[in-house]
């Protein structure tokens, strides 16, 4: 059970991994949960630094969770976070924004980064997570403690400039990755020692410490477990996903050897390693299987790791109709047709049914499913945001000419 402060208390609580903070019934900063928690950071934005000057005495890092836009994310297997600039409309300049989030982005990466590195200048980052509660829908969820960079990654990839464009205007913004550090509990004390500039402490946490000190970084990572995700939370989340997948679905409902071509790219844009050698038509069905290899190891030595992937475009759970879900006769049929070291990809629209979902991974069969929210997902943070742009690309890319 997730640990839940309410407004009052928030003022005097350690800061607790996960636990919600609820915000207040006033109007304003009064009734905003981050600054009661953390004095001095401000009431608004993603950005909320504290200090004047360049090097600050500690930064939130708030979101919401929603924007499909810039779609910040937390990677709880491995405690990588992905979090985007503020400069998400144009008419400003990368850096200059007014809240100068971006010019904090840069400035704490160039600190990483620089020889010999200035971590004494990073401030500690706070990630808050938009999570309303039945008392206030300004309550946050404490996500973490955060440095800037990530185990093996480079200067060049850590800190991106994205260039999007909106209204006929192309403009950049930031994509940083940070490193959640295992850090579960935060003593109150020490928000009191860095908000006096003192950030070595008896009550500094010890991962936080090593990385200032030495470089090293400790990420919070979670343990593996058997998941089986249940049928509503492969289902689409919100009236976007809901509209993107039903263009989808009417696009190919009546076409799914275009629909199984269609499958085949969105398992390469999850994940840019795999590699599709051959679309196949079936013998038994119809359809059309996708096989190919997953990418290993280096560049110019590398290991492949074969796959072979099914589609299904069923009936999603849009509009309030229940779907038309991929039962275990399906999924037994991809099983089947595996050889040796290969793994399995179940591409649908719909969603993988509790019990051949079950039966997969409690007898660990190498599966990979994406459903019809992931679908979503996969496309919006491809750019594909919007149900035009989605049918544009659909027109483009899977006409009925190559049938």
């Amino acid at each position: 059970m997730m640990q839940v402060f309410a407004y009052d208390e928030l003022c005097k609580m350690n800061l607790i991994i996960d636990a919600i903070c609820e915000g207040g019934s006033s109007v304003g900063e009064l009734g905003d949960p981050i600054s009661r928690v953390l004095p001095g950071c401000g009431n608004l934005g993603g950005f909320r630094a504290a200090g004047r000057g360049t090097e600050k005495k500690f930064v939130v890092l708030y979101t919401s969770g929603e924007d499909k836009d810039w779609p910040d994310s937390i990677d709880s297997n491995t405690g990588r976070f992905v979090y985007f600039g503020d400069n998400k409309t144009p008419g400003h300049k990368l850096h200059d924004t007014p809240k100068r989030g971006n010019s904090i982005l840069r400035n704490s990466f160039n600190w990483l980064h620089s020889i010999p590195p200035e971590r004494e200048k990073i401030p500690p980052f706070f990630i808050f997570r938009k999570f309303p509660t039945e008392s206030s829908s300004r309550s946050v969820q404490f996500k973490g403690l955060c440095v800037p960079g990530f185990p093996g990654s480079t200067a060049t990839e850590d800190l991106v400039a994205v260039l999007k464009t909106a209204d006929n205007q192309r403009f950049q913004n930031y994509r940083a990755t940070f490193t959640i550090l295992d850090i579960a509990s935060i003593n109150r004390q020490w928000i009191y020692d860095i908000a006096g500039g003192n950030y070595i402490t008896k009550n500094t946490p010890r991962p936080w410490k090593i990385w200032r000190e030495k470089g090293v970084y400790l990420p919070l990572v979670s343990e593996p477990t058997t998941v089986i995700r249940s049928v509503d939370s492969q289902s689409p989340q919100n009236d976007l996903q809901e509209r993107i997948l039903a263009t989808i679905f009417d696009y190919f409902k009546d076409s799914p050897i275009r629909f199984e071509a269609f499958a085949a790219r969105i398992f390469q844009m999850l994940d840019s390693r795999a590699i599709i050698d051959d679309l196949t038509r079936g013998t038994v069905d119809g359809g059309r299987d996708a096989v190919g290899r997953y990418l290993l190891g280096l560049d110019d030595d590398p290991v492949y790791a074969e796959f072979s992937l099914e589609a299904k475009c069923y009936r999603p759970a849009i509009g309030g109709e229940k779907a038309n879900s991929v039962g275990v006769k399906d999924v037994s049929r991809l099983i089947s047709r595996l050889r040796h070291r290969q793994f399995g990809v179940l591409v649908t629209t719909s969603v993988i049914a509790r019990q051949a979902y079950s039966e997969v991974r409690e007898d660990k069969h190498p599966v990979i499913f994406i459903s019809g929210k992931d679908i979503a997902e996969i496309l919006i943070k491809q750019g594909f945001n919007t149900p035009d742009f989605v049918r544009q690309m659909l027109e483009r890319e899977f006409s009925v000419s190559e049938e």
